[in-house]
């Protein structure tokens, strides 16, 4: 059976749904499945304001699609150094996975996007790990042995991948794409062993 990693995010103007396909790569270049997802925008009385099936793009997330993955890449663009409301609003809705464990020992990484290089990157995929250390998953981020994580002048790091989204940087720089397929793949690897030393 084929390892699943599930590539959840929420994009408003694309470029952290590019970051989620090159996660995407990186989980097919470990040999895994990746199964990529988004989530509705919301309204400010916090209910989901889009049809049940997208028109283009990625496939809504549903719990089904966390209660099946063998691992977890969560993105979202960077909202006050944090993720934006419509995917914390869909973590919000996870408690019952939460209290049946489905997520625990889990492989998880993060990535975002941001407008400005001091905008939050960092908080954000700090802030969007924090619920999944609640579920019992356990955080990959992205080791200094990528040396796309030194020489990065744009995005990325070693707490997860990231975008510098302005004007002299509107499209995933070479540093950008490589540091987002290296998190996919290290998240599927570390799945692949940790289902394998439960069977």
């Amino acid at each position: 059976m084929t390892t699943n990693v599930l590539v959840l995010y929420y994009s408003l103007k694309g470029q952290t749904a590019a970051l989620a396909r090159h996660a995407a790569r990186g989980v097919e270049s470990a040999g895994a499945e990746a199964v990529v997802r988004t989530v509705p925008k919301v309204s400010t009385v916090t209910e989901a304001t889009e049809a049940a099936i997208p028109e283009a793009g990625s496939p809504y997330a549903s719990l089904d699609d966390l209660e099946r993955c063998d691992g977890l890449l969560l993105g979202s663009p960077t909202r006050f150094g944090n993720m934006a409301a419509p995917l914390k609003y869909f973590l919000d809705g996870t408690s019952g996975l939460w209290l049946n464990g489905t997520l625990s020992d889990k492989p998880a990484g993060v990535f975002t996007s941001t407008s400005s290089l001091h905008g939050g990157q960092e908080t954000t995929l700090l802030t969007m790990i924090l619920p999944l250390i609640h579920h019992g998953m356990l955080w990959a981020g992205i080791p200094y042995t990528e040396n796309a994580v030194r020489d990065t002048r744009t995005g990325g790091g070693p707490y997860g991948a990231s975008h510098l989204a302005n004007s002299w940087n509107e499209t995933l720089s070479d540093h950008e794409k490589t540091l987002a397929q290296a998190l996919g793949k290290r998240v599927a690897d570390l799945a692949q062993r940790l289902r394998d030393s439960r069977e």
